[in-house]
Order: structure tokens, then sequence, then C-alpha cells
């Protein structure tokens, strides 16, 4: 029993749409490659989806230039021309363009000046004058941003060094506290970081003993 018709309209649901274009694809891209080889004929196929996603097939005997060379020879068509048209057509505009700024800018510096009228040199003086107040708000903005941070850095310096002398004077009290009151020299009072060394106590205070191999600790050190 033979398949039945099938009626050309569109494919409503996308995957079904998506398959059988995959299948019918597959299946022209096959037909061309064998005429091309049965046939020495020079085939072209481009297709795109309905995502726009491009698949295309050229038999090995031509090139794609030559293909639509050989196409507008043969018809009389000339593809190229409105675009080449439209290429020029800009490329004279960026031109004018880029000719115009480069001369906006030898005025800027001075230079350029001969061909401009009295209301043009006014023009241009005040473009000048709104450039400059421009320059300089940018420049005293970056003035104010380096001086704040300099001036948060000089705040961070002072509270360090504010710290390291209410340290130093800390430790300095409870140093003079501990000979005064001829107790023991506690390492541990000074968070053990050794700001007092041995040798700059027998120095100032040679009626200190050390006992227990010449360390200094808790018990260690006492008055003679």
């Amino acid at each position: 029993m033979g398949r039945g018709k099938i009626e050309i309209k569109k494919i409503e649901n996308a995957t079904n749409r998506q398959v059988t274009y995959s299948k019918r694809r597959n299946g022209i891209f096959k037909k061309a490659k064998e005429l091309a080889v049965l046939c020495d004929a020079k085939v072209s196929l481009i297709m795109f989806s309905s995502t726009e996603k491009l698949h295309e097939y050229l038999s090995p005997n031509i090139s794609t230039k030559e293909f639509f060379d050989l196409y507008q020879t043969t018809t009389g068509t000339d593809l190229w021309s409105s675009h080449y048209e439209k290429m020029q057509e800009n490329y004279r505009r960026l031109k004018e363009i880029n000719t115009k700024l480069r001369r906006d800018i030898r005025q800027r510096m001075g230079g350029d000046l001969d061909d401009l009228n009295i209301k043009e040199l006014q023009a241009l003086e005040a473009k000048m004058d709104s450039s400059l107040v421009e320059i300089r708000e940018r420049k005293y903005l970056v003035i104010k941003r380096q001086t704040d941070t300099h001036k948060k850095k000089l705040r961070n310096l002072e509270e360090r060094h504010a710290n390291l002398v209410f340290n130093l004077e800390t430790k300095l009290e409870q140093h003079d506290g501990i000979i005064e009151g001829e107790g023991y020299y506690n390492e541990a009072a000074h968070g053990g970081s050794g700001l007092y060394p041995l040798r700059l106590y027998q120095n100032h205070h040679p009626d200190l003993v050390l006992h227990r191999g010449g360390r200094l600790g808790s018990d260690d050190l006492r008055l003679a």
C-alpha cells in the first residue's frame, strides 16, 4: 500500500519542522552531488533554516567566485554594481567626516584659520572656552581625588604612629614599675616581644642576676 500524499503547508510543530528540514536538506544535497558527478554539472546550493543557520554545497569543479561570474555572464546581471556603489558612497561620507575632524583639530590648535570669517571665529572661540571649562573641572576633580587619597594615607600613618608611641610608653611604664618594685622581670607582660634585651638590663641594672642557662623568663630574673 502506497504512502499517502502529504499536504504541502507549513509544519506548525517546531520539532517536526526541524526534523523534516534536516531530512529533505540531506536528500537535496545528495542529489546535487550525484548530479555534479554524473553529469559534470556546476551546482551550487545555498540554504538557510528558519533559525537562519546556513547550509551550502558547491560542486568541486568550480569556485564560488567563478560560479557567480558565470551567472552574471550568462544572465547579463551585475550582482556587484549596487553593492559597490553603496561602498563608494559610504567611503566618501567617511572621508568627508575625517577631513572635517582633522580641520577642527588644526583650528583648535591655532592653525588653518585664514578661511574663517568673524562669526566662525567667534563660534570657535566659544567652543574653546567651553572645552577649557570642562578641562578645568576635570583637572580640579582629579586634584581633589588625589588630595583626598593622600589625606587618608596621612591619617592612617598618624594613627599607626600614635599606636606605636602608646605601646612603647606602656612598655616603658611596665618596665619602670618592675624595677622600682624590686619584683620579677616578666617577659609575658611585654608580650614576649624581647623589647628589653638582657644586655640592656645588665648595662643599666648590674645588680640583676640571670638564672637557667642565660634565658630570660618568669622567675628567672631576680634582684641580687
